[in-house]
């Protein structure tokens, strides 16, 4: 199965005969990948009527389990965002009923952003709906090829793991 990277390794091939194109050869795939993952994480998300950033946010609080709560700062840690765009991001969620601020029982300067029924409906259904997206790009491949896959981007990954 020839594909449109395989085109472009080729051009760069005869043109470029001194490189290693290894990587192009890899690297040209995952960037594909990675926009065809994007807009189907959109549109999942859309068809939810939340947005990415949203589902970041309650993913965060609904992976913490039952009470479905986070300190703002593990939220930023969780998202990976500034203090600034978080505060923005839990003043916008709170506005649509996704979650609530109450105070921290173990530091009285603190807040506590738990996510609300509505909130966990909300993610669950995008989650859901994210999931049945990835299954269909995944749809071509059987377990045995998902989990190597999954293994080989695990090692690709690990020099940049924090920690």
């Amino acid at each position: 199965m020839r594909d449109e990277v395989d085109d472009l390794v080729e051009a760069w091939v005869r043109e470029r005969p001194d490189l290693d194109l290894a990587p192009v050869a890899v690297f040209s795939r995952i960037s594909r990948l990675a926009r065809h993952l994007d807009l189907a994480r959109r549109e999942a998300f859309t068809a939810q009527g939340i947005e990415s950033w949203e589902f970041d946010v309650l993913a965060a609080l609904r992976r913490a389990g039952e009470p479905y709560e986070l300190s703002p700062g593990r939220l930023l840690r969780e998202t990976l965002v500034t203090s600034g765009t978080m505060t923005n991001r839990v003043d916008r969620l709170a506005a649509r009923g996704y979650v609530e601020r109450s105070p921290d029982p173990d530091d009285r300067r603190g807040v506590i952003v738990r996510l609300t029924p509505d909130g966990k409906d909300a993610v669950d259904a995008a989650f859901g709906a994210l999931l049945d997206a990835e299954q269909e790009i995944l749809a071509e491949m059987d377990a045995a090829d998902r989990d190597r896959l999954a293994g080989l981007l695990r090692t690709l990954l690990a020099p940049f793991a924090e920690g």
